[in-house]
């Protein structure tokens, strides 16, 4: 499990990994500014339940569509390639993250009080076992659901249930990490997929101080599939970098 200030835990699956570097596949060029989202997502409702026909029925797509709102450059950006390769990635990490969108919540209750960082000057005012993983990325520790609350307007410190009970707001806090958050990576996820670093760069983003360089190939290779799987079916080329 990551434990960067700003990071999320990784994978409701329990997956265990060990420490490593990330490789940086392609130099990153300059970001193509962001075209207006109206309601063009690149995804279509059909194609979603392609991806997920077995998926916990919490994971809407009209909660995932309400969600970009918040971050109207998320699969807006750049050449329409460009657009569904990103939200290929997205989804295939959340894919990885969730077992393919089956778990809203972290398994392991087991650990949920040590995702409770006390030394924090706001504490962890909804109880000590309250900042467990949630939500299609697993938003994990108080200060991740502070900092997400605060970049997103909703009080997540006081009622980080809510990441388990609206879907929009999971979405929304997955986005928020994606766009905003470089965790143990040099990058965000959005940055490596808009300026074609590639898809490797949001592993590193998401938990890659743990699996790249052959901390856990095994892991990324299933987050690699997953990626190919959602390209295909948004009949896009994966581009360059796939791997870390």
């Amino acid at each position: 499990m990551i434990r960067h200030p700003f990071a999320i835990s990784a994978c409701a699956v329990l997956i265990a990994m060990t420490t490593t570097g990330c490789a940086h596949n392609g130099a990153p060029g300059v970001a193509p500014k962001a075209v207006d989202p109206g309601h063009d997502f690149v995804v279509s409702r059909a194609q979603f339940e392609q991806m997920f026909p077995s998926r916990n029925r919490f994971y809407t797509y009209d909660g995932l569509v309400t969600a970009i709102h918040a971050y109207p450059a998320f699969a807006h950006t750049g050449s329409h390639q460009t657009r569904a390769r990103e939200a290929a990635a997205f989804l295939a990490q959340s894919a990885f993250e969730t077992d393919w969108l089956k778990y809203v919540k972290q398994i392991d209750n087991g650990n949920y009080a040590k995702k409770c960082d006390r030394g924090k000057p706001y504490g962890c005012p909804a109880g000590k076992a309250a900042y467990y993983g949630r939500g299609p990325i697993m938003l994990s520790w108080n200060f991740n659901y502070k900092h997400a609350g605060d970049a997103l307007g909703i009080d997540l410190l006081h009622h980080p249930d809510l990441v388990e009970t609206k879907p929009a707001i999971a979405w929304k806090t997955a986005l928020w990490y994606w766009m905003t958050q470089k965790g143990p990576g040099v990058m965000t996820a959005h940055h490596a997929m808009v300026s074609g670093a590639g898809f490797g760069q949001t592993i590193n983003a998401m938990n890659g101080a743990l699996e790249c360089h052959g901390g856990k190939p095994e892991s990324v290779r299933a987050r690699v599939e997953a990626y190919e799987h959602m390209v295909d079916i948004l009949d896009a080329s994966p581009g360059g970098g796939e791997t870390c």
